[in-house]
């Protein structure tokens, strides 16, 4: 094999011509999210090109620079290539990198490492979505599962009833519908919520979408488990988060985990 000297140079992004038979395709997302890397990280992975400045390899990489208005990019010319070489190089780039494998153990643990850090950017920045690390998280926390942790199922007999209130010192508990604003009422006896922390539930049915890849099982919501329309389950949560802002401060602190639409 020869030893190859190459050097990097730089080329303004609307110099470097596409391949005329690029069998690569990139979305908008995708050409979004090399932009965030290249944003967040440098611009530390040259551009390939033949000896007339068409792209070998990295066109999502030119996209991006376009997207971002970088005035030039680096260059790696690969003069020493025959016509053919490229063209055969330009598949094995891509393919090749496709055919490796992830041990799935090790980069839940990197992601879960990371996710735990006080980062300065976005964990999605790797290429996984939000529901991607979750749920290699999960598939690694179930399999070390400490059996302490598991939750017995609720007895057949209920022991609260709907309006039970408990006082735990300065802290009040009520067992009551969201639906009802007296309940908020009484529930806080004339004070107003300086926080407010809520996940309703979805209108999707809980088997099958809440489940732990299968393992798990939860017993249905007793209301908003599918049964809603459009409609209907706007004037749920309508009715729901109007009575909880009935009662919260001016200037309170309302989180509300995201619901599908």
């Amino acid at each position: 094999m020869k030893r190859l000297s190459l050097s990097v140079t730089n080329r303004p992004p609307a110099a470097l011509q596409p391949a005329a038979r690029n069998a690569r395709t990139h979305s908008r997302k995708q050409v979004q999210q090399i932009a965030a890397s290249i944003r967040e990280f440098g611009f530390v992975n040259p551009i390939l090109v033949d000896a007339e400045d068409r792209v070998v390899a990295g066109h999502g990489r030119v996209e991006a620079a376009k997207l971002l208005g970088l005035p030039d990019v680096p260059v790696i010319p690969l003069g020493h290539l025959t016509p053919e070489q490229v063209r055969a190089y330009r598949l094995a780039d891509n393919r090749l990198a496709e055919l490796a494998g992830w041990d799935d153990a090790t980069l839940a643990a990197e992601l879960q490492e990371l996710s735990a850090l006080d980062l300065s950017f976005d964990l999605e920045i790797t290429g996984f979505d939000t529901g991607d690390i979750e749920r290699l998280i999960s598939a690694v926390d179930t399999a070390g599962a400490d059996p302490a942790d598991e939750v017995p199922e609720p007895a057949a007999t209920a022991i609260a009833q709907p309006g039970d209130l408990w006082l735990l010192g300065q802290h009040r508990l009520l067992c009551g519908n969201s639906c009802d604003a007296e309940a908020f009422r009484r529930l806080l006896d004339g004070a107003e919520a300086q926080l407010v922390f809520t996940d309703p539930p979805y209108n999707v049915p809980i088997q099958g979408h809440v489940s732990g890849l299968g393992k798990v099982r939860h017993r249905e919501f007793a209301m908003a488990s599918g049964e809603m329309d459009q409609a209907a389950f706007t004037g749920f949560l309508t009715t729901v988060l109007g009575n909880m802002a009935a009662v919260a401060a001016d200037g309170s602190i309302r989180d509300l985990c995201e619901t599908p639409w």
